[in-house]
């Protein structure tokens, strides 16, 4: 393999075209080489932002090609397991949008052909490779805000106007908790290193079969964790922190650069306040590159699909303990 991975985007998608195809262009070590859609005007934009891309017309024909080493699949939800394994049986690197899967039992199929075939599957959970995610979980484990007692968190935004959207519709494996309970639920087991001990509340509001606001509470061995996720309220992002002996609070923890800039405070006592910024750091950037590394020089990948798969069987127990919609 040369000094560079060779990437794919398969499917055009509105996420693919504003963040990761940018930065798989942007990162060092990457190049982005192709995309696959049967629509021209869906391609034309990528193309103007790489021009010697390839287009393929169909899915199928660019996991063929040699002339790409990695894929990005920002497909629905529901299709997500199945074009992740024709990918690697294809023999290609894989980057798969959250949620690879809708259970935790899905990802062991993916998994299982990981190991077989020695390449790299990966869930694009962009936030732990964020420096700012990692300060926030040094900070914690080194006791700089005493005793974790309280985790608070909130992702809303609202898309109700838009009924064809795929986190709308039941088929496409829609709702708000597949689509960013990954990051209220994830970033507690990142920074913590905890799993959940018991899912002591759900409330939910269910829409054509898929959740758009919920409030959960759970117990972790060592804090209590609430979280609101929604997709029919003002967007808001917040996570809080806290302990016995400080607050962390997190600004913009998930949407860093985009809703607003990455900064984190640390609180304590006596009206002391320690503030960082990342300006400039774009997380779906440190992502792509953190993968290339991986695959070009055997680097730890931050976020292995082991992690991802206990964040999928946290959101399971919660639906779980929701029970279906009526």
């Amino acid at each position: 393999m040369s000094d560079h991975l060779r990437w794919g985007v398969l499917g055009a998608a509105k996420f693919a075209r504003e963040h990761m195809a940018p930065a798989i262009h942007a990162a060092r070590r990457g190049r982005f080489a192709a995309i696959a859609t049967s629509s021209a005007d869906k391609a034309a934009p990528f193309v103007d932002m790489e021009p010697g891309l390839d287009v393929f017309t169909d899915y199928d024909a660019m996991l063929a090609s040699d002339s790409i080493d990695a894929v990005y699949i920002p497909l629905p939800n529901h299709l997500h397991v199945e074009w992740a394994e024709k990918a690697l049986r294809a023999g290609k690197h894989v980057l798969v949008e959250k949620p690879l899967a809708m259970r935790a039992d899905a990802f062991d199929s993916v998994m299982a052909l990981r190991d077989e075939t020695g390449l790299l599957a990966a869930e694009a959970y962009m936030v732990v490779h964020h420096p700012r995610w990692q300060k926030v979980r040094e900070l914690v484990q080194a006791g700089e805000i005493g005793e974790l007692i309280l985790w608070d968190t909130v992702f809303s935004y609202d898309n109700r106007r838009d009924g064809g959207n795929i986190r709308n519709r039941a088929e496409t494996g829609g709702g708000a908790i597949p689509d960013i309970g990954v990051y209220t639920y994830g970033t507690a087991r990142y920074v913590t290193g905890e799993e959940p001990d018991e899912i002591l509340s759900t409330a939910f509001t269910w829409e054509n079969g898929v959740d758009v606001w919920s409030h959960v509470t759970a117990r972790f061995p060592s804090f209590h964790f609430s979280a609101v996720n929604s997709m029919r309220m003002m967007p808001r992002q917040e996570v809080t922190l806290q302990g016995d002996k400080g607050i962390l609070r997190v600004k913009a923890p998930f949407n860093a650069g985009v809703f607003d800039q990455a900064e984190l405070s640390l609180e304590r006592p006596g009206m002391e306040i320690v503030t960082w910024r990342w300006p400039g750091v774009n997380q779906y950037v440190c992502q792509v590159e953190n993968f290339n590394n991986a695959v070009l020089d055997g680097a730890d990948y931050p976020c292995p699909l082991e992690f991802s798969k206990g964040t999928q069987a946290m959101i399971d127990r919660v639906f779980d303990a929701a029970g279906q919609p009526g």
